[in-house]
């Protein structure tokens, strides 16, 4: 249980090699639509950090799962993300990288970006169409990390030419996957995980 501004959150750690050169934190979807840290794509983006033998942690955001709180439209969330930076700061200290998938790649995005300690970025389901509302992200405009987007090509949440408009105007370097299947990538999970290892090898292993 981390330590939040809102109360207890409920965190998982999935342990990585004694001489891990990096730290991985991965944060779930909407928890109002029963988003969790055991959602079926965090548990992949996790096993694909955790192959190069970082440690990785998952929390549940405020009032989801076992955390205290209540839903805060993504502002409180944010503060979330910045307890599990601290904590994975104080145990390992190693540069960190990301993955969020939708709500959670949103709200991590925006805590993420502009901390130091994390190095890449990876944003699974970006939801760039959201009740009805598109989200431009315009703050990735100034986010030099490198970047990577996975989304389905039927994702409703990221239609194609909107998501594709995103990531065009993201500073770089920056990378976009589309692999087929939905928002949830269902049946195409292996394929995601496949994708951000090989990404991850290339852009933060290998420097």
């Amino acid at each position: 249980m981390l330590d939040g501004p809102a109360g207890k959150l409920e965190a998982l750690l999935n342990a990585g090699a004694p001489g891990a050169t990096h730290a991985g934190l991965v944060c779930h979807p909407h928890p109002l639509y029963g988003g969790t840290m055991h959602n079926k794509v965090v548990f992949h983006a996790m096993k694909a950090l955790r192959s190069f033998g970082f440690p990785v942690l998952r929390f549940n955001f405020r009032g989801a799962g076992r955390s205290q709180g209540e839903h805060d439209e993504g502002r409180g969330e944010m503060d979330d993300v910045r307890v599990a930076l601290n904590w994975l700061e104080r145990k390992f200290r190693r540069p960190i990288v990301f993955a969020g998938f939708s709500f959670g790649a949103s709200v991590g995005l925006r805590a993420c970006c502009p901390d130091a300690r994390v190095v890449a970025l990876i944003s699974l389901g970006t939801p760039a169409v959201f009740d009805g509302r598109a989200h431009r992200f315009r703050f990735l405009e100034s986010c030099a990390k490198p970047k990577l987007f996975i989304s389905g090509t039927h994702d409703d949440f990221g239609p194609p030419g909107v998501l594709e408009e995103i990531v065009e105007r993201a500073a770089e370097p920056k990378w976009l996957v589309r692999l087929p299947g939905d928002h949830y990538l269902a049946g195409h999970l292996d394929q995601m995980r496949q994708a951000i290892e090989q990404w991850v090898g290339k852009t933060v292993v290998a420097t």
